[in-house]
């Protein structure tokens, strides 16, 4: 026994020390981006993007589909959310791969604006840190405003409002349900769920997200149905 014993100290030890190392690396890492001028400074460039629209310029529907299927308990969360955290790391342990992120929208922010898309350790400890930040400087209201004007939806088109005029020819009030829930699925895979690329692959996404929108109370399951039978052609 005391040779197990030994080993699991050991094993444990290595443990801590690679944490220790990967977050100092990740702090060190977000360190680099953090001021509050480089923040403000990469912000205040997306708000006044000429495609830039508020909270107000765009239907409930599709704020509540953004938030049933990326981060549904976004607004009772801080930066990060345990609860997901834990939940992914359960999955990908099942699955012996890394199939679920956990990311709160306000990670994905970090993630998108101040550092590469690699799925490394490090930049996902700086990604935990930068989402703090943000977090001490804009409100939730402001980080879901630049979060869908910021978002990439494929074919060359960043943020709702390219996204909307590009594959619906519609400006984003104008979205109805099956647009609200068909657009906020792309971003997790625009390559794939592109509507223009892949309409089946579009529509199987756009039912998780019309699923999630269901499991958490933004519609129900008639109006879900309803919304796929009513579909908007896609522009060429």
């Amino acid at each position: 026994m005391k040779w197990f014993k030994r080993i699991v100290l050991i094993v444990l030890a290595i443990i801590l020390v690679t944490g220790i190392v990967f977050t100092v690396q990740g702090y060190l890492f977000y360190r680099e981006q953090s001021s509050d001028e480089n923040i403000t400074a990469k912000i205040k460039e997306i708000q006044e993007s000429e495609n830039y629209v508020t909270l107000e310029e765009l239907p409930q529907s599709y704020l509540n589909a953004v938030v049933a299927v990326e981060d549904h308990r976004f607004y009772n969360h801080g930066a990060i959310d345990i609860i997901a955290i834990g939940r992914a790391i359960v999955t990908n342990i099942k699955n012996f791969d890394f199939v679920e992120g956990g990311s709160t929208i306000t990670q994905q922010i970090a993630k998108n604006i101040f550092f590469t898309q690699d799925e490394s350790m490090v930049r996902k400890i700086a990604e935990i840190f930068m989402a703090f930040k943000l977090e001490s400087m804009y409100d939730k209201d402001e980080i879901l405003e630049i979060y869908v004007n910021n978002s990439y939806f494929g074919y060359g088109y960043t943020g709702i409002k390219e996204a909307c005029n590009g594959y619906l020819g519609k400006d984003p009030m104008e979205m109805t349900l099956y647009d609200a829930s068909l657009l906020a699925g792309v971003p997790n895979s625009p390559y794939y769920y592109s509507p223009r690329s892949n309409i089946d692959l579009a529509t199987k996404r756009q039912q998780k997200v019309l699923s999630s929108m269901v499991k958490y109370n933004y519609i129900s399951q008639e109006e879900a149905d309803e919304a796929l039978n009513t579909p908007s052609p896609i522009v060429e």
